[in-house]
């Protein structure tokens, strides 16, 4: 398994383990399935100018069975226990939990797990490796307080490559469905200047079996949401965000919609190591790659794009300025 950063091997402070836990077992917790189905960019409509920037062609699957009935109920332990922890996510959603990771060993374990990476490699078309910012990893939303309200917006995600697990069974719900939407970003935000929404013929609403089945998306290229409630009901779902392992495509990543949103002290930590990762990378591209070349300044414009996510990361840790959580429900370009 690729391993872009290492998982902290301390807690960040005011962050307990729960107890109680089973251990992590992915013989009994997980039942791996591949997807049925698999739709790529250009079937969103996205140019091959744009897609060939991109680590892979991927856009979503139908949905695929994760967890066995037994990770599914451990799975759901968890969930309810975390809830406890859960804060609004700017204006977009009213209840998440970010960083369950570093409370519940369990689903650190899961998240991290080499044979679960290795089967989203397998659907996403390409080597992956867990997000390198804990944050990303386990993500957990729950219903809203209000039926009145979406549980989430129309968005596209602040990380590229993801997973939503349904934790809860949608069976037990009336209305919340995950619905995407069949085409690109660049028509989202065209129908959101217009007032509009994305037409019901060009919604997708799969049908997730059960608890413990995903559906994995290319997050940052796909536009989707939470459905609103049509009767109060327990809705919770889980995220697990992924990286390319090859850092020579685009990064994808919108780090600075976070601020205001994660705790401080692990953002800047977390979104430091991960800018490090990827400049890492893409400098030892150069040292691998570049050849004898007297153009300085092609040279230097090499150098630079080495080093873009690295000095991206600086500049906006320096403005500090609040990050806004992207969605489609109303002009927001």
């Amino acid at each position: 398994m690729t391993t872009a950063v290492p998982f902290p091997v301390q807690q960040p402070i005011g962050f307990e383990w729960l107890g109680d836990e089973p251990p992590f077992d992915a013989d009994r917790h997980l039942q791996l399935e591949h997807p049925v189905e698999r739709f790529v960019l250009q079937d969103l409509g996205y140019e091959a100018d744009e897609i060939s920037t991109k680590a892979t062609d991927f856009a979503v699957s139908a949905p695929f069975r994760v967890l066995s009935d037994e990770g599914a109920a451990v799975m759901l332990q968890v969930g309810r226990k975390l809830r406890e922890f859960h804060r609004p996510a700017g204006e977009r959603i009213e209840q998440v939990v970010r960083g369950g990771c570093y409370r519940s060993r369990w689903l650190r374990d899961l998240c991290i797990d080499p044979t679960l990476t290795a089967h989203l490699s397998a659907i996403f078309g390409v080597a992956v490796a867990p997000h390198p910012m804990a944050l990303h990893l386990g993500h957990l939303n729950y219903e809203p307080s209000s039926i009145d309200v979406a549980v989430d917006k129309w968005h596209h995600d602040t990380l590229p490559l993801d997973f939503v697990m349904m934790v809860t069974d949608p069976a037990q719900l009336s209305g919340g469905q995950f619905e995407w939407f069949h085409g690109s970003r660049h028509e989202a935000a065209e129908l959101a200047r217009r007032g509009e929404r994305p037409p019901a013929d060009r919604t997708v609403a799969p049908v997730f079996p059960g608890a413990g089945w995903a559906i994995a998306l290319h997050g940052d290229m796909v536009v989707h949401r939470g459905a609103g409630l049509n009767e109060p009901g327990e809705r919770i779902t889980m995220v697990n965000g992924y990286v390319a392992a090859d850092t020579s495509s685009d990064e994808q990543s919108r780090t600075v919609d976070l601020i205001g949103v994660d705790d401080p002290e692990v953002l800047y930590t977390e979104w430091a190591k991960f800018s490090a990762w990827r400049g890492a990378g893409r400098l030892q591209s150069v040292i691998d790659d570049l050849g004898f070349n007297a153009d300085a300044l092609a040279v230097a414009d090499r150098l630079e794009d080495a080093i873009a996510d690295v000095q991206q990361a600086i500049d906006q840790m320096r403005a500090g300025r609040s990050g806004r959580q992207m969605h489609y429900e109303h002009d927001n370009e």
